[in-house]
């Protein structure tokens, strides 16, 4: 029924709207909104509704009727360097966020990609890194690159892109011919929407078509570029892809995660833009290695020391990296924020009051995530 229609006293709370946020824009990030929620606009083409979302902030959005988040102090600092990062190289901006588990390091990522494809920059997400060394998409041995091609994560890769960036790639077009497989060749000044295209209708050409996207968008200097990772270790993990002799093939001889580590690297840059990392442990296949660990400034996750066995090329990888530490903890403020936003939703399945906040608050010790799934949403059912 509509609404309007709902007269009887029981409906009255739910005819008015008090969930009521401000929208998030790239002109109001600032210090003056900081330990306040804001929520997403709601855009089909949002980068987050199309690459998608790591589980815990994708279960949560679907709890709630509008997809919101909290700004921090830290969200505020990741944004004023992303306005410097504009305007140079992204070798020079290469950030990976570390902090307790659940701390809001996936959190961060999102609002600083959604800040980027606001603020009219060209956006890459892979919001579950780990899937391009889990073995879960088809690969190909390419005896060109000798590498492992993976067409079919190419070509996803390619679709969602297209999807969020299409209307700047019309405005960019390509400085040289692509050629392809049976002596096919794409003309130099092609729209970079078409280009994506090409790849988009035929997937065994995604992997070459990724490859030549990449290389225009490196040398372009009309937008900004950000690739965002979350899961950023899984990259530099052991994969868990065979090679016909049932060895295990590392993350460098695979297509998808070579690239990630090329531009995290600073091996490949793009002329202007950033390359975002957020670590995650919530996985065990797939923990913190030593190398990225050490290059971070990390305590190392197993004994380290001067005779643990390291590989030189992920080291390779890892070189220059810039670690930010997210908050192990919401302050007062914020966690006050997060437990509005849930009251005005009426998602709370208990009576909100002080006591209620105080209790989960210091039950949770501040730890975002278990602040939300431990504290406020513990006596549902998902």
């Amino acid at each position: 029924m509509p609404v309007n229609q709902l007269t009887h006293p029981l409906f009255e709370s739910d005819r008015v709207d008090s969930f009521q946020l401000q929208n998030f824009h790239p002109e109001i990030i600032t210090p003056a909104v900081a330990s306040q929620a804001l929520k997403f606009p709601h855009n089909e083409k949002d980068p987050f509704r199309i690459f998608g979302l790591p589980r815990n902030l994708l279960v949560e959005f679907r709890i709630l009727s509008k997809p919101c988040s909290v700004m921090r102090g830290v969200t505020i600092d990741v944004v004023n360097r992303l306005d410097n990062a504009s305007q140079s190289s992204s070798a020079d901006h290469r950030l990976v966020f570390s902090g307790a588990t659940g701390c809001g390091k996936s959190t961060v990522l999102l609002q600083a990609l959604q800040y980027c494809n606001a603020n009219d920059w060209i956006v890459f997400y892979f919001p579950r890194a780990i899937n391009v060394v889990n073995s879960t998409s088809t690969y190909t041995y390419d005896p060109r690159t000798r590498t492992y091609l993976q067409p079919v994560f190419a070509y996803q890769t390619l679709q969602r892109f297209l999807t969020v960036n299409e209307a700047r790639l019309e405005q960019l077009r390509t400085q040289a011919d692509v050629e392809l497989e049976r002596r096919a060749t794409i003309p130099a000044g092609t729209t970079l929407s078409e280009l994506v295209k090409a790849g988009v209708k035929e997937q065994a050409l995604a992997p070459t078509i990724l490859m030549a996207l990449m290389d225009e968008l490196e040398t372009q200097t009309k937008f900004p570029v950000l690739l965002a990772v979350d899961d950023f270790q899984a990259i530099y993990c052991k994969s868990t892809y065979r090679d016909p002799h049932f060895s295990t093939i590392q993350p460098y001889h695979l297509s998808m995660p070579r690239l990630l580590l090329e531009y995290a690297s600073g091996q490949r840059k793009f002329a202007r833009g950033a390359v975002l990392g957020a670590l995650s442990s919530t996985n065990a296949d797939f923990k913190l290695p030593l190398e990225l660990a050490e290059a971070l400034g990390l305590p190392p996750p197993t004994s380290g020391g001067p005779y643990a066995k390291r590989s030189p090329v992920l080291q390779d990888y890892a070189k220059g990296l810039e670690r930010v530490v997210v908050p192990d903890t919401l302050t007062v403020q914020e966690a006050m924020e997060v437990f509005d936003v849930w009251r005005k939703d009426r998602a709370l399945p208990s009576v909100p009051n002080d006591e209620l906040f105080l209790a989960k608050y210091t039950e949770s010790s501040g730890n975002a995530r278990d602040f939300v799934w431990k504290g406020l949403l513990s006596s549902l059912s998902l």
